[in-house]
């Protein structure tokens, strides 16, 4: 059993609009290049590769929603943080080029 699960774009808005995630909850894995182009505000950057040294600035007390641009890199992070003993983790599917579709902004 995994202690994560997909969850599509459209649910991760919902939760967003009706401020049910906090800032600390979504974490956006991209590099800072792919962010200053287009990024939710109530996401915290922690690129992929930075995940390992600043795991003391991610909460394990709430549930996490982890995205990237398209959710391949979201998921390896999942994985990361499962590993670490992280529960109730989510990978956003599809990432940020399908929240941008739904929000009518063409991302790539």
């Amino acid at each position: 059993m995994t202690n994560w699960q997909d969850v599509t774009p459209q649910f991760m808005l919902d939760l967003l609009e009706s401020g049910s995630i906090e800032a600390s909850q979504l974490i956006d894995v991209r590099e800072e290049f792919e962010w200053d182009y287009y990024h939710l505000e109530t996401s915290v950057l922690i690129p992929m590769n930075t995940i390992p040294m600043r795991l003391n600035e991610i909460t394990d007390s709430k549930p996490l929603y982890i995205i990237c641009a398209h959710g391949v890199r979201s998921l390896s992070v999942c994985r990361y943080l499962e590993e670490q003993g992280y529960s109730e983790l989510h990978n956003v599917n599809g990432g940020m080029a399908a929240i941008a579709l739904l929000k009518g902004f063409q991302y790539d």
